[in-house]
């Protein structure tokens, strides 16, 4: 089984609204609510590329309850832990430029954070656990790798998307891949990428610290693929960029469906990288006919490693 752990997911409210005013009244045009949270994208695009995931983390009141009916209503099976105060609603302006609002999570006591940790230690060697996004201050900041040692022990492959520090604490528990972009590679460092040869080599400095794989994502110009063995470099198809949020949580989501479906390596970070630009290409996570297109644009070169 693969399980996705979103510590901090909301209810997206985007509101579209044209010729917008401060300190006047403004209608909005349109307006959407997604059930947002790193992990939980990741569960949706898994369950686009028919890949069965259960989504764990915290969820609370009404907007708890829109989010596992959501999550529901696309087949996605839920193991959240509920707790007392509401699940925070992130507001997103769509006006001539995006503003956003996030809201602060909810408190997390000491017993349901045990109450997750607990589902986590019944993992096994044949599941996956995928840990993303940002952490609610109730919780702090050792739960990463609090986790990464519980994987260790029951020997669940762990994948991680997350900033920096959280990325780091993992490190020496090798997990499975992680998925820094360009800038959060350059942060790790503290030095200034200009070319490929440079990301491999900086890539392999991270599997040098534990981690079994590498991907660095580029943006427009593509991304890295990077392990001891090998490193490939995808390049994408040109398109106009309409969404960014959910395009990296839509690339471990690729790569890990590729991998649990038996591709080869090459062929799960072509898959996972066709998942990413769909999205971007997206107003929300991309659907699989949007994937599988661009799956079949996408252009992989090997950098370095041995036929």
């Amino acid at each position: 089984m693969i399980y996705t752990v979103t510590f901090n997911p909301s209810i997206d409210y985007i509101m579209v609204s044209r010729d917008f005013q401060i300190d006047g009244l403004n209608r909005a045009s349109s307006t959407q609510k997604f059930a947002g949270g790193k992990g939980i994208n990741v569960s949706r695009v898994l369950q686009t590329l028919n890949i069965t995931s259960t989504a764990l983390g915290f969820v609370g009141g009404f907007p708890g309850d829109f989010i596992k009916a959501i999550l529901s209503s696309s087949n996605i099976v839920d193991d959240f832990i509920v707790v007392d105060e509401d699940t925070r609603i992130n507001v997103k302006l769509k006006t001539e430029n995006e503003t956003e609002i996030n809201a602060p999570g909810p408190h997390i006591t000491e017993e349901q954070l045990d109450a997750l940790l607990g589902k986590i230690k019944k993992t096994t060697e044949q599941d996956i656990v995928i840990v993303a996004g940002s952490v609610p201050t109730s919780i702090g900041n050792d739960i990463y790798e609090n986790i990464a040692k519980i994987t260790n022990e029951t020997g669940a492959q762990l994948v991680v998307d997350a900033e920096k520090h959280l990325v780091e604490s993992v490190l020496s528990y090798g997990p499975l891949f992680i998925k820094p972009n360009k800038d959060e590679l350059e942060a790790m460092f503290n030095v200034s990428i200009n070319s490929d040869a440079e990301v491999v080599k900086y890539g392999r400095e991270i599997l040098a610290q534990g981690a079994k794989s590498v991907i660095v994502s580029l943006g427009g110009a593509g991304a890295i693929y990077i392990d001891n063995q090998q490193s490939f470099k995808a390049t994408v198809p040109k398109g106009k960029v309409i969404n960014t949020v959910g395009s990296g949580d839509s690339t471990v989501a690729g790569m890990v469906a590729g991998l649990t479906s038996g591709y080869s390596i090459e062929s799960a970070f072509k898959l996972a990288v066709a998942a990413g630009t769909a999205t971007a290409f997206n107003d929300d996570l991309a659907q699989n006919e949007a994937i599988k297109n661009i799956e079949s644009q996408v252009e992989i070169s090997k950098l370095d490693g041995s036929d």
